[in-house]
């Protein structure tokens, strides 16, 4: 079920809808707001789907074309939130998941609902205030963060920033911090559609991408993780190599016997998983040896004017340059490349 989205050019995300004798399992329900949340009561509407019979709402990685309507959606039903044992939001408490213990995930457990914290810290912190009108402290905005690279990530524009301090009330409607009941680590099982699927960590897009694999029928829910046509984005945001750990996610599903169909997030199903994953590996074995011509002939750059040639003009920003820092930093930890600091900002040659 396409959802419409409008921003990163992408024009939708797919929903996907799991049946058993309980009723459905939603995957990655769009972004939040009124027109995606009409579209996706019209998508199950037709595909003969009460709202009352979503039981699971699955939440494949925390980028908010498939988190943002999971709260509402699970608060609406009462449905579980499963997600990654890694998942969580920008407005999320201040934890490091990675040191957190969390009890083994229970499949029998789907059946409990999940939860969901209000959404008023999330638009002030965007409108950029620092307390709610009760006086609780509003977590950091995910706007306008410094980056490790030096400088910061992109702010909204003024006018988006007013528009959004005008619609404060339709946006807390809209949106609910989905907190997870179900956080699946690598390989756990859970039953959905009446066969067992097993959890698999595949990080590299976020830290905490999670794609489902179905044995049984030889069916991949990807994410993310590997798309159609395009490349997912490498995001520098996440502490050391992430291209490694993608690359070696991307190796370990591609290894998986009886992948028949892969269910993307963008795009349309495939077959092939194997050519998939080097058509995508070798993307990133050009980009490489393309920062390496960039950065001979430059010398010494910062990330923000190495990543002005690696891209075009319309896509140069805070994603641009987090990606091609992902790229500098994976070529740094091979030995490849030289790092320093000018000024607050990091420089790079690429010596390999």
């Amino acid at each position: 079920m396409q959802l419409p989205i409008d921003f990163t050019g992408l024009g939708h995300v797919n929903t996907y809808a799991l049946e058993d004798r309980r009723g459905v399992a939603i995957v990655d329900p769009g972004l939040p707001g009124k027109k995606s949340w009409e579209s996706l009561e019209d998508r199950l509407s037709r595909a003969g789907i009460p709202l009352g019979r979503v039981h699971t709402v699955i939440i494949t990685h925390s980028h908010p074309d498939h988190f943002g309507g999971a709260g509402l959606l699970a608060e609406m039903t009462g449905a579980a939130i499963v997600a990654s044992h890694q998942f969580r939001t920008w407005w999320d408490p201040d934890e490091d998941w990675n040191e957190r213990e969390l009890e083994p995930a229970d499949p029998s457990r789907t059946h409990l609902p999940g939860g969901t914290t209000s959404a008023e810290p999330l638009a002030h912190a965007i409108v950029g205030r620092t307390h709610t009108p009760d006086g609780k402290k509003v977590p950091p905005s995910p706007f306008g963060r410094p980056t490790p690279w030096g400088g910061k990530t992109e702010e909204l524009p003024p006018e988006r920033r007013a528009e959004l301090e005008r619609n404060l009330e339709e946006a807390l409607r809209w949106f609910r911090v989905p907190c997870p009941s179900i956080r699946l680590r690598d390989n756990d099982p859970i039953t959905l559609a009446e066969r067992e699927w097993f959890g698999l960590y595949t990080p590299g897009h976020t830290n905490d991408h999670l794609c489902l694999f179905d044995p049984t029928e030889g069916v991949l829910l990807a994410g993310d993780h590997v798309l159609p046509t395009i490349t997912p984005h490498i995001s520098g945001m996440i502490e050391g190599d992430p291209l490694a750990r993608y690359v070696e996610s991307l190796d370990r599903i591609a290894s998986f016997s009886g992948v028949k169909t892969v269910l993307p997030a963008h795009g349309q199903p495939f077959g092939d998983l194997p050519r998939r994953v080097e058509e995508i590996k070798r993307h990133h074995e050009l980009r490489l040896a393309r920062l390496a011509e960039i950065s001979d002939s430059l010398g010494w750059a910062t990330v923000q004017e190495l990543s002005q040639q690696l891209f075009a003009p319309r896509a140069w920003g805070s994603m641009a340059e987090s990606e091609t820092y992902a790229h500098l930093e994976h070529e740094r930890l091979r030995g490849r490349a030289e790092r320093r600091e000018v000024e607050g900002r990091l420089e790079y040659r690429i010596t390999g």
